[in-house]
């Protein structure tokens, strides 16, 4: 994507609905997909507000209209939940500010997408675990999330990025990687490509039982990073989840399984030394419990009984994805040194290796919070 100037920035400020004076503008953040400010508006004896701006990513989400009736809808919905239950709806969820125009978004002279929301004030994200209990506050509001919008028609959602948790496509498009093997690469990692052929009924597990109709569709956010959620800065309470560029339809687990295979590895994604890498029981428990409180009764038996699964599956997948794009040249993940995917692949199987140690005890663990 190429790098935003200053007359694009000046001209989406000057196409959204924002009142008083501009008195500060600087890049907040660290995302790595959309490029995002920080406004600060003096409006005369009231005081000063603070607005997000993001230029959206086209090339990773090539519909930019569909993304912000996603976004719109999701928003709006659970503005109208967290006031019937007596919330905060201007801290508890993102809210859209409107272009000039009243549409969602705003296209510049270099046909780029912009969006706008009020900033949720007097609250923090975090990168890392610093503490258990931010784990269990992520945990509580992406389990809130889910509560809210439990009645929400999931299939009325657009797909943002097509396939996004279809492991069984991406098992296929493993296969076929393997097969071509454009940078002859296979020949140094065949332990790893037989690691995944042995594990096809784990890309196939969920599929199957969709099709079957055990499990629901629901409203997902899939990317449910720690950083994700807005901590209040008094409280320590998770109030808010943020970045719904990847809210669709998708499942329950998958939401689940992404927040363990990130936030209870005892090792970064990219170590190198496997000893190190496991997954922390203490952190599961602390997670699921959350979560299980968070969700308040909306998730099927089923489900509930699926989530150890669903750490297992999106390591899994995110482990063949790294080795896919190993094998594909590196085209997809950014690498900063050599091996750096086939690194990141070997962390993901040693943790789907050491989930498969601990499978009792994580069932063990679910079944005790489950009502």
């Amino acid at each position: 994507m190429a790098r935003v100037n200053q007359v694009q920035i000046d001209e989406a400020i000057a196409n959204f609905q924002y009142e008083g004076i501009l008195v500060e503008e600087r890049p907040y953040g660290n995302g790595h997909i959309n490029d995002t400010f920080l406004l600060t508006f003096e409006i005369a004896e009231m005081g000063r507000i603070k607005v997000i701006l993001q230029r959206m990513n086209k090339e990773v989400f090539t519909n930019p209209v569909e993304l912000m009736e996603n976004v719109i809808g999701v928003t709006s919905y659970l503005r109208k939940k967290i006031i019937e239950n007596g919330g905060d709806p201007d801290r508890e969820t993102l809210n859209v500010i409107p272009a000039v125009d009243g549409k969602p978004y705003f296209i510049d002279y270099k046909g780029e997408y912009w969006r706008s929301y009020k900033f949720v004030t007097d609250a923090s994200s975090f990168d890392q675990v610093e503490k258990p209990e931010d784990f269990y506050q992520s945990a509580y509001a992406f389990g809130n999330f889910q509560r809210l919008l439990a009645d929400y028609p999931a299939d009325s959602l657009h797909e943002t990025i097509k396939g996004f948790h279809d492991t069984k496509a991406r098992f296929e498009t493993f296969k076929r990687a393997v097969e071509a093997d454009v940078c002859g690469r296979a020949k140094y990692v065949q332990d790893e490509i037989q690691f995944v052929l042995d594990h096809e009924d784990v890309a196939n597990v969920f599929g199957e039982l969709l099709a079957k109709g055990e499990i629901p569709l629901r409203v997902t956010h899939n990317d449910t990073k720690l950083n994700n959620v807005m901590i209040d800065n008094l409280t320590g309470k998770g109030i808010c989840v943020i970045d719904l560029d990847t809210v669709m339809p998708g499942l329950a687990m998958h939401d689940f399984g992404d927040s363990i295979r990130f936030g209870a590895s005892t090792a970064a994604e990219d170590e190198q030394d496997l000893s190190k890498v496991s997954c922390d029981m203490d952190l599961f428990d602390t997670y699921v419990k959350g979560y299980l409180e968070g969700c308040g009764g909306k998730l099927t038996n089923k489900e509930v009984e699926l989530l150890p699964m669903g750490a297992k599956v999106m390591t899994f997948e995110c482990g063949m994805r790294f080795l896919t794009d190993y094998l594909e040249g590196d085209h997809y993940f950014k690498i900063h040194r050599e091996n750096h995917n086939l690194d990141r692949c070997r962390t993901q199987f040693t943790l789907v290796k050491d989930m498969e140690k601990k499978w009792d005890t994580m069932s063990e663990i679910v079944k005790k919070y489950q009502k």
